[in-house]
């Protein structure tokens, strides 16, 4: 457990103070819930903000913490953090301005609002600049070992995953554009040039989360996607700590099986959701396609995660070989 732990002072600070000030707007923009009762397609203006703020919250943690384990390429590391901090801050408030607003934040296409002309380059190009700091990220991170097979086989599948939930949105700007005009919450028609839907470019929002019920929505594969790295990291916290109690998780090769198992499971998780808003389907109205799928996915990585599980097991239920009597060794 040691391992994966260090103390919060040696943490890379930027990304530390990024982490604070996305916690402080998203106890902000809880409160902006509650007392703003505008509304943004149906949702409140404060949603996204309390969203963006969460996710980068968390995510900002998780690189600070693996700033500590970069033994290699550790300048090159921090400061491509210190990009990641800044641009995201840039980025998130651009998004809180245009909520403050009530108006739209991405895809808004009203360049005849000077705010809104103002902030669409840092809205189109910050995102762009966080994707290239997580692909120097993730190459510094595989040039090195960060402390035991488990963490980095979670690390780093964990990384792979969030690029791919960052290149996602990218992908979905170019491949298709959607033109519309929509409502803010000053009434004011504006138009947009695309939409997180597909099938319906707006659709109506699950709560809390937003993402569509009537149809397909890239949100979803993104957030499991950027997100698997804290759920690969927790699951190599837990086993390291089991290890104490459990002789058979003892050994590093067992709980990086385990590990692998998962990583395995949550990848195909997330190509499963991928291909689900791709064909315009809802999260939750999967049709017989889609549960075939994922009970596959289900299937693979629970009989890989048996498989290790006996193999561990059946490692640690064979006794040590005893040392020959001394008499006999010479």
């Amino acid at each position: 457990m040691t391992s994966l732990l260090a103390p919060v002072r040696t943490w890379h600070r930027p990304l530390m103070v990024c982490a604070a000030l996305m916690l402080g707007l998203t106890l902000a923009a809880g409160v902006g819930l509650v007392v703003d009762d505008r509304t943004l397609l149906n949702e409140s203006v404060w949603i996204k903000p309390l969203k963006f703020g969460f996710a980068f919250c968390l995510y900002a943690l998780t690189l600070a913490w693996l700033s500590t384990k970069l033994t290699r390429g550790r300048r090159l590391g921090r400061w491509v953090g210190n990009v990641f901090a800044v641009t995201s801050i840039v980025e998130v408030g651009a998004i809180t301005v245009q909520a403050a607003r009530g108006t739209f934040s991405h895809f808004n296409a009203d360049l005849t609002d000077p705010v809104t002309a103002a902030l669409v380059p840092i809205l189109t190009y910050g995102v762009m600049i966080i994707l290239i700091a997580q692909l120097i990220l993730g190459v510094v991170v595989l040039i090195q070992r960060t402390g035991g097979a488990a963490l980095d086989r979670a690390i780093r599948t964990g990384l792979g995953l969030a690029t791919f939930g960052m290149i996602l949105p990218i992908y979905w700007l170019v491949a298709q554009v959607t033109p519309r005009t929509v409502t803010d919450a000053n009434g004011r028609q504006v138009p947009m040039h695309q939409g997180h839907g597909i099938g319906d470019p707006d659709g109506n929002g699950m709560f809390l989360t937003g993402w569509s019920v009537t149809g397909g929505d890239f949100r979803v594969p993104h957030f499991f996607a950027l997100h698997g790295i804290q759920v690969l990291l927790l699951l190599a916290a837990v086993l390291s700590a089991l290890a104490a109690k459990r002789a058979w998780l003892r050994p590093e090769k067992v709980r990086a099986r385990l590990v692998g198992s998962a990583a395995l499971g949550y990848t195909g998780l997330v190509a499963v959701v991928t291909w689900q808003a791709l064909r315009g389907q809802s999260l939750i109205h999967p049709d017989a396609s889609t549960l075939l799928a994922l009970a596959a996915v289900l299937l693979v990585a629970a009989l890989a995660a048996a498989g290790s599980v006996v193999a561990g097991r059946r490692a640690a239920a064979v006794p040590a070989e005893m040392p020959a009597p001394h008499h006999l060794a010479r």
